[in-house]
């Protein structure tokens, strides 16, 4: 049941249903994630078509965290000022339209400049989906709507590995492309008619306070402690999930598999997200946000670490499929935690603020590994770096987040 907080909303702002809701905004986020999703293996096609190094090959990751952590600071400020919905239409269209121009370029360096913009939109538009149906949603089941929300990523990445299999070795990476860029159209069109937040529409003050002011807010006694719990949190989930997720077809293909055969596995392993997301948006209502987040990360470390020094095939995809399987339900959980840590009138600007320093840390990750195979080092010697960040994470949440389970918004 959507909260009916909307007097004096005209009848194009009235509240949706909530499942109407989830999938509006979960069919924008499945298109993202088929984005994303298809990068990982647009880049193992890449080094072999362009003939990229290790290290170029990391930067076209980076370009795209770069462009996200620009996106998520614009666009989450942005929220604050001109609404939720509004900005979940701008970031769609840019996002749509780089990415479809992408299919078409010849070159790294205007590929790259295309990923920026795609990284944009992409990096704007998740705080902002997450913030827009968590103050749609009653205390009660919000938890849950978000991570249900999140769990389009894994719909996503799944369609992305099936055209990888079945497109990119026939038609190539360009039409790959395209197909995920088109049907983006679509979700624009379901978003027209998408109300906007019923707590932001009653908050006229909001467009009154400037941007510094709402940045300095979200760094205030009341707040700073949830900031950095948020920052740090954010910085070592997202470095370690584009250092390791990006990089897992290019992974394959260096322990000895094919091409083709990558890309089956990693279908295999992406698989397991559903399920992740699932039980999480179960826990998360049953046993909280912190209880979710640390065991869900602390089964992503153990799953990383194992993976990169599987040995066996049998290791490699059971380990992978428990990697997927526990860091999406983790992302999950991030994305249902992060706007219940703020005031309406501030939570645009610290959602985004807190996924722009995630993307920070998505900026370094696959750059990392591009270096470091450069340099000669085992893949399970990168691999414990990233279930090191991820403890980091762990205890941040454990010292400093507070539970939010079912408490109203503010």
């Amino acid at each position: 049941m959507i909260v009916n907080n909307n007097e004096g909303i005209n009848k194009s702002q009235q509240p949706i249903s909530r499942n109407k809701l989830l999938g509006v905004a979960g069919v924008g986020w499945l298109f993202d994630a088929m984005d994303v999703g298809i990068l990982s293996f647009v880049i193992a096609a890449l080094a072999v078509d362009w003939g990229l190094t290790p290290s170029q090959s990391g930067w076209i990751g980076s370009i795209n965290s770069i462009g996200m952590a620009v996106g998520a600071l614009v666009f989450g400020v942005m929220a604050d000022k001109v609404g939720r919905k509004q900005i979940f239409m701008w970031t769609l269209v840019l996002f749509s339209l780089a990415s479809g121009l992408s299919a078409f370029t010849t070159t790294l360096t205007a590929f790259m400049a295309l990923r920026f913009l795609v990284g944009m939109g992409l990096g704007g538009e998740l705080p902002v989906a997450s913030t827009l149906v968590s103050e749609s949603v009653e205390a009660k089941e919000r938890g849950r709507v978000v991570v249900l929300l999140e769990s389009f990523w894994a719909v996503g990445w799944l369609l992305a590995a099936l055209i990888s299999y079945f497109v990119i070795p026939t038609w190539g990476w360009r039409v790959a492309l395209i197909l995920t860029a088109l049907p983006a159209v679509y979700a624009i069109y379901l978003r027209w008619h998408l109300p906007d937040s019923p707590q932001f529409t009653v908050k006229a003050e909001a467009k009154k306070r400037s941007v510094l002011q709402n940045m300095r807010d979200v760094w205030s006694k009341k707040y700073v402690r949830s900031t950095l719990m948020l920052w740090v949190l954010w910085f070592t989930v997202v470095f370690s999930y584009y250092g390791m997720f990006l990089w897992l077809p290019s992974v394959m293909v260096g322990k000895g598999f094919d091409l083709i055969k990558s890309f089956q596995y990693v279908l295999i392993m992406t698989l397991a997200q559903l399920p992740g997301y699932f039980t999480a948006a179960w826990f998360i209502e049953k046993f909280g946000r912190k209880f979710v987040l640390v065991t869900y990360l602390l089964g992503t470390a153990i799953s990383a670490f194992i993976f990169g020094n599987a040995e066996t095939l049998t290791v490699l995809l059971v380990s992978g499929m428990f990697l997927s399987f526990f860091n999406l339900g983790a992302w999950g959980a991030l994305y249902a935690y992060t706007p219940e840590q703020y005031p309406a009138i501030i939570r645009g600007t610290g959602a985004g603020l807190a996924a722009a320093v995630g993307r920070i840390g998505g900026i370094f990750g696959p750059l990392l590994v591009g270096y470091l195979l450069t340099a000669g080092y085992e893949i399970g010697s990168i691999f414990a770096i990233f279930c090191g960040a991820i403890i980091i994470g762990v205890i941040g949440v454990l010292l400093l987040g507070k539970e939010t389970k079912q408490t109203e918004l503010e």
